[in-house]
């Protein structure tokens, strides 16, 4: 097991937080092993085992989406074995994935949100600037909150007005910072110069105390300036990705464009968006088609 999972992390670079997914999927599916059926080792199991493994995680009532990412780390962890020579077939080659329900993403209104970042009175201190910094940040890039994270001071390219974020995969892209962001970052870097002129933290958002920020503190922030703008249950960082990208189909950019700003590697991720451009165009016409 750790040397597929040094394979996944070095030669197929996954997040370390989905190879922390699959280390703890891959450790559950163990458990189950040596307590139903006495195996120790998975290289033991057959395509009936690892299915009795997928129903008893049905009959939990786990979402399907959850199930059928257990079933990847499978197909990867046995591909893995098979490579090496470990195993003479696949046992997960015949396993289904159970149907997952098709969801829109939740996005936040544009005018409502652009009103927001407009008129509310953020602190003029260094919390209040940054924390603007950041709602403005996610929503006029779109990036995912790991990426937002990562970025450096080093990373923006000031002249240009862009910059360079390290997706998944380690897949480098370069994403434009329009005129609001630009001018919200010029505000903080000062800001930040002057609180802590001896900081030596590479990363470009910090906390109160210099220190590069973590997931739960961008949760924080973002659920609690979402919160005044939408009564949705969603308000975390990947809502304004959503809405990011929403509002740019909607004013008619290209898919193709808004695939590689996201840093999709198929257009069939960035597709979904347009499920709710369309849901928008129903709405106008509902309302201004005199047959409607």
């Amino acid at each position: 097991m750790e040397l597929f999972f040094k394979y996944l992390q070095f030669e197929k670079r996954f997040s370390p937080h989905t190879l922390l997914s699959y280390q703890t999927d891959l450790g559950q599916f163990s458990e189950y092993l040596a307590a139903i059926y006495q195996i120790i080792d998975p290289a033991e199991a057959d395509h009936a085992i690892i299915r009795s493994w997928i129903v008893s995680l049905v009959q939990k009532d786990l979402d399907a989406r959850t199930v059928n990412r257990k079933i990847a780390c499978l197909r990867s962890y046995y591909k893995f074995l098979l490579r090496e020579n470990r195993i003479s077939k696949n046992p997960t080659l015949r396993i289904k994935p159970p149907k997952t329900s098709k969801k829109l993403p939740s996005f936040i209104p544009e005018a409502s949100f652009n009103s927001f970042l407009d008129s509310f009175a953020f602190t003029s201190d260094f919390e209040g600037i940054r924390d603007k910094l950041l709602l403005e940040f996610l929503y006029g890039t779109g990036i995912r909150l790991a990426e937002l994270i990562g970025v450096a001071e080093e990373d923006l390219n000031m002249f240009s007005k862009t910059v360079r974020v390290t997706g998944k995969g380690n897949k480098e892209r370069i994403i434009p910072i329009n005129d609001s962001l630009f001018a919200t970052l010029l505000a903080y870097l000062q800001k930040k110069k002057v609180e802590f002129p001896d900081n030596h933290t590479p990363k470009l958002l910090v906390t109160n105390k210099a220190h590069p920020l973590y997931p739960k503190l961008v949760y924080r922030i973002v659920k609690k300036y979402i919160s005044l703008v939408t009564t949705s249950e969603k308000a975390s960082p990947h809502v304004l990705r959503h809405s990011f990208a929403t509002h740019l189909l909607n004013k008619g950019a290209d898919l193709n464009a808004i695939k590689d700003l996201l840093g999709h590697t198929s257009l069939a991720a960035t597709q979904v968006y347009t499920h709710n451009s369309i849901e928008k165009l129903k709405s106008i016409f509902d309302k201004a088609h005199p047959k409607a």
